[in-house]
């Protein structure tokens, strides 16, 4: 009887590709739903959230202010601040602490003019005049809570649950959660509106102890927005096909003995992702195709609101082609943090982004897509009722607001309150933890699930503190 050698295979995953001539993986597929890459240690939590997701939001859409935009002068109307502007912070009030530790500065005014908008009656200041067009599609959540009191903690605590660094990203968990769509394109997606560093970079968007597979993918501003995608002239696909089976190859051979490296992982599977988006990501974010009349609903023809339009656009195109998560920097390196010159700071950048959300929401809104994806609004933190250098406001991570529309979340609602200045969050708190929690409950996920072990903890995205405020839901 002849005797036959065979390549025996490394993994379950190698057993599953060759055995049956890959039917085996097929069927593997067809049972998990999707390819998700969880840890070595952990179990693949898509199996028990995909059952839960009927009616929920299928994908996210961030729209980072970062910076830390101010509550009072946009969607928070407090005219007991503008009736007590020049006077110190009442004696019944707290004194806060202060990032720049400015003492004894005296309540200042908001000057914008205030209207209430939509079947809801929210009101809304008139740096978002577009915005207010939509008023009975946003949730207004006004007792939003931080433990960030400076950029580098609130940035991180936004974007990872922790004001230290080292935690996986909240677009980390849910790519490790619900993994992806469009396998030829990122899960989850970061484009800023200038060359800019976000404070603490691409930790924001990193994926921290997960599997590296699951961190952001940063897209550019303007141009190509993806870098090095395309070959060189002359360099054929076939040849780099062949390329990338010998790097494959190598790096297999290499981690057969570290199993424990998912580096290595993450970067066969970049190489392989690259390469399929050649053919997937020139289509996805080719704006060329837009008319011009979907280009202006976004503001691209206007210099003021070009870019965070054309931004605001290609999320749309993103998430429409399965992108899971997309964030939108507005203001990177901290463009809204208005120590001073809030009135001229904070006007540039209203309207630079006023237009392009509107744009966003009616565009999602006409396509049916609204009720399927969440938009997000908002920063950091907030800012202080009294004034900064005669004409600012410092940090406030002790009340402040955000808003959510579409996603299956209820419109033309307002949730919790600050106190009559603005300072202190007094009803129904939302710390970032509860934030969190609620985003992915929106999502269809239970946080107190989605869990990944690592050093032998159980870890969630909310630290085991939040708890998602289920009445958001419509």
């Amino acid at each position: 009887m002849p005797c036959y050698q065979y390549d025996i295979p490394q993994s379950r995953r190698e057993f599953l590709l060759r055995a049956g001539c890959g039917f085996g993986a097929v069927a593997l597929a067809s049972l998990m739903g999707e390819r998700v890459l969880a840890a070595p240690n952990a179990a693949n939590p898509a199996l028990a959230q995909l059952p839960q997701r009927a009616g929920c939001a299928k994908n996210l859409i961030f729209c980072f202010m970062e910076g830390g935009p101010s509550h009072l002068d946009t969607f928070d109307r407090k005219p007991l601040l503008n009736e007590l502007a020049g006077q110190k912070l009442p004696a019944t009030y707290k004194p806060p602490v202060l990032a720049m530790g400015e003492s004894n500065a005296p309540l200042m005014e908001s000057k914008r003019k205030w209207k209430q908008h939509g079947q809801s009656g929210l009101w809304i200041s008139d740096w978002f005049d577009n915005v207010a067009q939509h008023a009975d599609d946003l949730a207004v959540i006004h007792s939003c809570v931080s433990d960030g009191i400076n950029h580098a903690g609130g940035v991180c605590q936004m974007n990872t649950g922790s004001i230290f660094g080292g935690r996986p990203s909240l677009g980390a968990w849910v790519n490790y959660g619900l993994g992806t769509v469009n396998h030829n394109l990122p899960g989850f997606v970061v484009i800023k509106d200038s060359e800019g560093t976000v404070v603490n970079g691409v930790r924001n968007w990193g994926s921290g102890f997960m599997s590296a597979v699951h961190q952001g993918v940063e897209f550019n501003s303007d141009g190509v927005p993806i870098k090095y995608l395309d070959n060189p002239k002359g360099y054929t696909s076939e040849r780099q096909r062949d390329k990338l089976d010998l790097l494959a190859a190598l790096n297999r051979d290499y981690g057969a003995t570290r199993t424990d490296n998912t580096e290595l992982e993450a970067r066969i599977r970049a190489y392989e992702l690259a390469y399929t988006m050649q053919a997937e990501a020139p289509q996805a974010v080719d704006l060329s195709k837009e008319t011009a009349a979907t280009k202006a609903l976004y503001g691209m023809d206007q210099p003021e609101t070009a870019v965070y339009g054309r931004n605001c656009l290609l999320a749309r195109r993103l998430v429409e082609n399965g992108v899971r998560f997309v964030q939108l920097y507005s203001g990177a390196g901290s463009k809204w943090d208005s120590h001073t010159k809030l009135e001229e700071s904070h006007g540039k950048l209203c309207r630079a982004v006023d237009r392009p959300i509107a744009g966003l929401l009616a565009d999602l809104k006409q396509r049916g897509l609204l009720n399927e994806t969440l938009v997000i609004w908002g920063g950091e933190f907030g800012r202080t009722p009294m004034s900064e250098q005669s004409g600012g406001r410092d940090h406030n991570p002790n009340g402040f607001t955000m808003w959510m529309a579409g996603g299956g979340v209820k419109g033309g609602q307002t949730i919790g309150a600050t106190d009559d200045l603005g300072l202190y969050a007094v009803q129904d708190r939302m710390h970032v933890h509860d934030l969190h929690a609620t985003i992915l409950h929106l999502l269809g996920i239970d946080h107190t699930k989605l869990v990944y072990h690592h050093k032998g903890r159980p870890e969630r995205i909310d630290l085991n503190e939040g708890h998602a405020y289920t009445k958001i839901r419509g």
